[in-house]
């Protein structure tokens, strides 16, 4: 064993196999799960953002619509507990990907995805709700040489649509925040921020309580049927009767056969250190607070939290055979270990800094990296998924879709073609976990030459999202 790999163990022995966002004060009482027959207006599948965000704007539009949540285990339990809290006002993935999948269309999506950040702040202002929101930008940093024209044409296409965008050299990026390997940055002081994703959970469940919106934890639904006029939902202790249904399961499976072709469950892993010394914060600078990511295909996310510690995470994407989803899952020792690997080459200065917290959350993603919407059972039924790890603000837009669709109403929303258009499907095992190898593979190999192969150019002109 080298001494890195001695370092590394010796940093991780001690970190607890729990988010650092849910392993705090603060979370809601808890709840009691179903038990006998319930009638509703509308029923919400999921407890994390998606659903308690299409509870709330079911009840701000109609306070006498009857709404019900359920949640399988606890509210934040998922993914909405467990990401960086990363803000992003793009609805496609990125201005890029916007640009490559939707040309015609890019303005609109832009003006909505604004819209959708500005109301979520508004929301968060006018109910008190201390999510820690600070609407700080990021930056992008390039590691390798050919990463830096890349963001120079990232900058080209955020000054094009108005964003408050800086082209940092090496010099300027490591004056802003001080790694060796930073090679170039491109600062965005616009377009998104940081929040603190389990408060803005919690604290949007206690808003959905407060409107009326029932609310019921370790009650997963089991299956979904036509009922009459409605709906019918079996959960593990009784039965849920309503006029209609929203689903926001995320990656876990799903209730509706026609969702499994589109969207995967892929694990991300995160660390989180001891907090960090005056000295250390000094050596590295980052005085503005902002996230990070890096330019690559596989990057990496970081940013401070509120009490000076540093979340580090992603990079080291898992897709499992059959789409496996398990709580086992949660703690790989070679992912955790590569991230502590990564992040002391990052920051020499933190080399063998200990962590309190290591754990993964399922990304759900469609093939092209942006969600997918749509109804069933008669359009008694809405869905909004694959959001591919920008969910924290984009799920707001995703529940104002799937209440679109179930009023049957076309809506500037619904009218888009990146709403209405369905990506393309993931072939069935085995060939579903092979093709996710290859891809990771090709996509591995860009980012270490910065040409793009053939099969990556030929998904590109099927509308493949691997060029992002």
């Amino acid at each position: 064993m080298s001494d890195l790999d001695a370092l590394v163990g010796r940093a991780l022995a001690d970190a607890a196999p729990a988010p650092y966002w849910t392993d705090r004060p603060g979370a809601p009482e808890p709840t009691e799960p179903v038990r006998g027959t319930l009638r509703a207006d509308l029923a919400v599948v999921g407890g994390g953002l998606t659903g308690i965000w299409s509870a709330i704007l079911a009840k701000e539009a109609d306070p006498s619509c009857d709404v019900v949540l359920l949640e399988a285990g606890t509210i934040a339990h998922g993914a909405s507990g467990r990401n960086g809290g990363f803000v992003s006002d793009s609805l496609t993935h990125g201005l890029a990907h916007g640009r490559q999948m939707w040309p015609d269309e890019l303005d609109e999506l832009v003006r909505l995805g604004r819209a959708n950040v500005a109301a979520i702040a508004d929301t968060l202002e006018r109910e008190q709700i201390d999510a820690d929101l600070r609407m700080c930008g990021k930056t992008m940093v390039a590691t390798r040489p050919h990463e830096v024209d890349a963001l120079a044409g990232a900058h080209a296409l955020a000054r094009e649509h108005g964003e408050d965008a800086e082209l940092l050299d090496a010099d300027a990026v490591r004056k802003d925040v001080d790694s060796p390997t930073y090679l170039a940055g491109l600062r965005m002081r616009s377009g998104g921020g940081l929040v603190d994703p389990a408060r803005l959970v919690w604290g949007l469940t206690a808003y959905a309580r407060r409107l009326g919106v029932r609310i019921h934890e370790h009650s997963a639904v089991r299956s979904l049927e036509r009922n009459g006029a409605g709906v019918a939902l079996r959960t593990t202790g009784g039965r849920v009767v309503a006029r209609s249904a929203v689903l926001g399961t995320n990656a876990f499976p799903p209730l509706l056969r026609r969702i499994r072709s589109f969207v995967i469950p892929v694990y991300d892993h995160v660390l989180v250190t001891e907090p960090l010394s005056a000295e250390q914060l000094g050596a590295i600078g980052w005085t503005e607070n902002q996230g990070l990511t890096d330019a690559g295909n596989q990057f990496h996310y970081y940013r401070r939290t509120p009490d000076d510690r540093i979340l580090f995470g992603g990079y080291d994407a898992i897709y499992y055979y059959g789409g496996r989803v398990d709580a086992a899952l949660e703690q790989r020792e070679a992912s955790h270990r590569l991230l502590a690997r990564h992040l002391y080459a990052t920051f020499p200065v933190l080399r063998g800094i200990g962590f309190t917290h290591r754990w993964a959350g399922v990304i759900d993603t469609t093939s092209r990296f942006t969600p997918m919407f749509g109804t069933a059972l008669g359009g008694r039924v809405a869905y909004a998924v694959g959001y591919t790890g920008l969910g924290v603000a984009s799920t707001r837009f995703g529940a104002q879709v799937a209440l679109d669709l179930l009023d049957g109403r076309p809506t500037e929303r619904t009218r888009l073609d990146a709403i209405t258009s369905r990506p393309f499907p993931f072939p069935p095992e085995p060939l579903r976990y092979g093709a996710v190898q290859v891809m990771r593979g090709r996509l591995a190999a860009e980012d270490e030459t910065g040409r793009r192969g053939a099969t990556l150019r030929l998904l590109d002109r099927f509308g493949v999202g691997f060029n992002s």
